[in-house]
């Protein structure tokens, strides 16, 4: 009964070390069992009176890109299951009070945005999207309160640097957000925090954003890059990520017990940003980030991965490998 509470709170790989597997064949992935209602336990997630998704509403089942782009739009309280693959263009609009949730690993999106805009308290979870033209896979401007977990976002690295866009953006002062248990893959840009360096005085004292337990692999950069804002990444394994974390214009970021295996520049700042950085293994590389303010966070984090476990925790977890 305990074992079952930790999987289905979302932490699973705090506190179970999952066997190493290959993320060759996305459908052998180890399943884990999860809730509907799941809440995020940690990050940035849960404060500003936390994110519930669309717990309380009704429970909609989807299978088309049409019935999708219906069941987010309105600002009720909803949990969409997708049941299938999805494909198409432009992007789906996410309203407030919402949870996106793929009922299995057939849950694969291809083509389109899914966007959250001006909005607030949605969960999108155990997701695959790839190769998405024109636009982020996953978009979060000026919204807050998101929980995006174990989710699969990817493109191809044979195109140009600038053919995709990047797989998870928040920008415009995105707020109280969470990423948690997700596989991020083949691509360029992968994860930009705050858009331009010009838009300081929308951006400074928000863009409050926590990454742990993330798989990120076969990325030229952005692991992620953060503007301004406030960030606390912990307990990621990164291979082959040419530039990882990137601290930027005036950002505060605490980086913990994370792990890179062929990575250029594993942490580093431009103009001015700042880290504070404990029980990383940065591999070949090194950090050059300036020592940071950021030593503590305003929510409770369990126990810690050590470094040298993070990667039997998180590789062969992180991804769309939620059961329900």
């Amino acid at each position: 009964m305990k074992l079952a509470v930790l999987v289905s709170s979302g932490l699973s790989t705090l506190a179970l070390a999952a066997p190493a597997q290959t993320f060759e064949n996305k459908h052998a992935r180890l399943a884990k069992r999860a809730a509907l209602t799941d809440v995020p336990v940690t990050g940035y997630a849960t404060q500003n009176g936390g994110t519930t998704g669309g717990q309380g509403g009704e429970t909609t089942n989807v299978a088309t890109l049409s019935e999708l782009a219906t069941a987010v739009k309105d600002d009720e309280p909803r949990i969409v299951i997708i049941t299938g693959p999805i494909s198409g263009t432009g992007d789906v609009r996410i309203g407030s009070n919402k949870s996106i949730i793929g009922k299995d690993s057939n849950a694969e999106l291809s083509g389109f945005t899914l966007t959250v805009k001006s909005k607030k308290n949605v969960i999108i979870r155990n997701l695959i999207v790839s190769k998405v033209v024109g636009g982020d896979a996953i978009a979060i401007q000026l919204a807050s309160n998101i929980w995006i977990d174990h989710v699969d976002l990817s493109s191809d690295m044979s195109h140009d640097k600038d053919y995709y866009d990047g797989l998870l953006d928040i920008t415009h002062a995105g707020d109280f957000i969470t990423i948690s248990n997700s596989y991020f893959h083949d691509h360029w840009k992968c994860s930009l925090v705050g858009h331009s360096d010009s838009n300081a005085a929308e951006d400074t004292g928000h863009l409050r954003v926590t990454y742990y337990n993330n798989y990120w692999k076969n990325i030229n950069s952005r692991g992620p890059s953060l503007r301004f804002g406030t960030g606390h990444i912990f307990n990621n394994y990164y291979e082959n990520v040419s530039d990882g974390i990137n601290t930027r214009q005036g950002a505060q970021l605490l980086v913990q017990n994370n792990v890179f295996v062929g990575s250029k520049k594993p942490l580093y700042s431009t103009n001015g940003g700042y880290a504070v950085a404990e029980g990383n293994d940065f591999g070949g590389g090194a950090n050059a980030a300036p020592q940071g303010t950021l030593t503590s966070v305003p929510y409770s984090v369990p126990s810690l991965i050590a470094a040298s476990a993070v990667k039997d925790a998180v590789v062969g977890s992180a991804g769309a490998t939620l059961t329900f």
